[in-house]
């Protein structure tokens, strides 16, 4: 570890000197490229997301004045704090957003609204805008590394505060010290359980914004001279005490050499992780015994007790149908069978309420493997045909993760989908202005003029 002072002796301290010592020259480019491709994965789920039930609701909901900030699919401009809230609900509106496998956070949909707001309302530079960037999503995933317990807290908040604070304090021009002030009064905010998730509420798609806004509004705070406890992980009644237990060395292990947001994985569905195994069985046992939905009399899908948790109760979207198409592996299932996919078009209401849909969802048994420790993978699925033949299939390896990456042309293919949606759909040569504009975000003297002429 290479990036901490004489004096720093605690893990808010150390976090804090990272993130303020912290140069852009001192990233490696292919971090510096994962991260601009965590940036342009975000924006454009976000700019799906910007229509989404709940979503324009919150737009009308907020308002003010001194307009500096910039929401992703709108016109004009918002105070920070609300365009930070505002598309970090869009963001998180779709699950399509990116997730570290291993800290089981998602850590861009706190960091880039957050940093991306205020980073534009004090017209940062590129450099300066990627480096806090990078920093606040290395600082949510080394916290999602060293909890391990999963005893409900949502981690993408309660962590996801927490970098956000430290990627703002940076880009506002905070030292280390007014870091770990940040840290501190973030500590007075955290929030966000699975219980959202679990009663498949509206909620879910707004903790990480009540994150991402808690944590830039704890940097103004310190910015203006509030102090924080200085001990916000480690003291007494500090986090590890207080939320849950954990381990500061696993936070730490190559602090300054390896910023994690390069090994965050892009989803290639908009659904919750835990289901992404279960699809991508199912679609490809479709297609590998070249089956048709007809053929297909009932499945099974076995799944970790983790995954059972958010995942696997029985399919009801009669309350809120979006949220329930995303966090049910029976529908998930039926999607593979019933359309070979899952995208888009299958989390939208009318496709949630889709009476075959349904109907076969509710023939998906879900059996739960206990001796499964897993959270994301591996999971396993089998189909039984009208005539008996069964075929099974069982995933280790998500798409989307580090050993199964999207590729540039998933990629392209995922950001057309998204950008060509919501409340101000984009068209193809503006959807290529805006991805060349971020894939080259060094050379811009402006962040605030990251939308312009779009």
């Amino acid at each position: 570890m290479n990036t901490t002072d004489a004096g720093a002796r605690t893990l808010s301290s150390k976090l804090a000197f990272h993130a303020a010592s912290t140069r852009f020259e001192a990233i490696l480019p292919a971090e510096i490229l994962a991260t601009k491709r965590l940036m342009l994965d975000t924006l454009a789920v976000g700019w799906a997301g910007s229509d989404a039930p709940g979503v324009p609701t919150l737009r009308g909901a907020l308002g003010g004045i001194g307009a500096e900030s910039a929401l992703w699919a709108g016109d004009g401009l918002v105070p920070a704090l609300d365009a930070t809230f505002l598309n970090g609900a869009a963001a998180a509106a779709l699950d399509y957003d990116a997730l570290h496998l291993d800290a089981l956070v998602h850590s861009d949909i706190v960091a880039l609204p957050a940093v991306l707001a205020l980073a534009q309302a004090v017209h940062a530079d590129g450099k300066a805008f990627l480096a806090a960037l990078a920093v606040a999503t290395d600082v949510t995933c080394r916290l999602g590394l060293a909890t391990r317990l999963h005893s409900g807290w949502f981690y993408t908040s309660i962590h996801g505060i927490f970098g956000a604070a430290a990627g703002c304090a940076k880009v506002l021009g905070l030292g280390a010290d007014g870091i770990r002030d940040a840290f501190g009064i973030a500590l007075s905010q955290v929030a966000g359980t699975q219980q959202p998730m679990v009663e498949k509420s509206l909620t879910k798609r707004l903790q990480s914004a009540f994150a991402a806004r808690s944590g830039a509004f704890s940097a103004l705070l310190a910015r203006s001279g509030v102090s924080g406890p200085r001990e916000a992980f480690e003291g007494k009644f500090g986090f590890y005490a207080k939320y849950e237990e954990g381990d500061p060395a696993a936070a730490l292990a190559g602090l300054g050499e390896r910023y994690e947001g390069a090994y965050a994985s892009l989803k290639k569905y908009p659904s919750c992780g835990c289901n992404h195994a279960v699809i991508e069985a199912a679609i490809a046992l479709m297609n590998e015994h070249r089956l048709a939905p007809d053929d297909v009399a009932g499945a099974t899908a076995r799944i970790s007790p983790y995954m059972a948790r958010l995942v696997g109760a029985p399919y009801d979207p009669s309350v809120n149908p979006q949220v329930a198409a995303q966090f049910s592996v029976q529908y998930s299932v039926a999607c593979a069978v019933q359309r070979r996919r899952l995208g888009i078009a299958e989390i939208l209401p009318e496709a949630a309420l889709d009476p075959k849909l349904g109907a076969f969802a509710r023939r998906v048994r879900v059996a739960i493997d206990e001796s499964n420790a897993g959270q994301l993978a591996p999971a396993e699925v089998e189909l039984v045909t009208a005539s008996g033949r069964r075929f099974v299939r069982r995933e280790t390896v998500l798409p989307g993760s580090p050993e199964q990456p999207l590729s540039d042309r998933e990629l392209r293919a995922k950001i057309a989908e998204c950008m060509s949606r919501g409340v101000a759909p984009l068209a193809p040569q503006q959807i290529e202005r805006l991805g060349d504009r971020v894939m080259n975000l060094e050379r811009l003297a402006d962040v605030a003029t990251l939308f312009d002429g779009l």
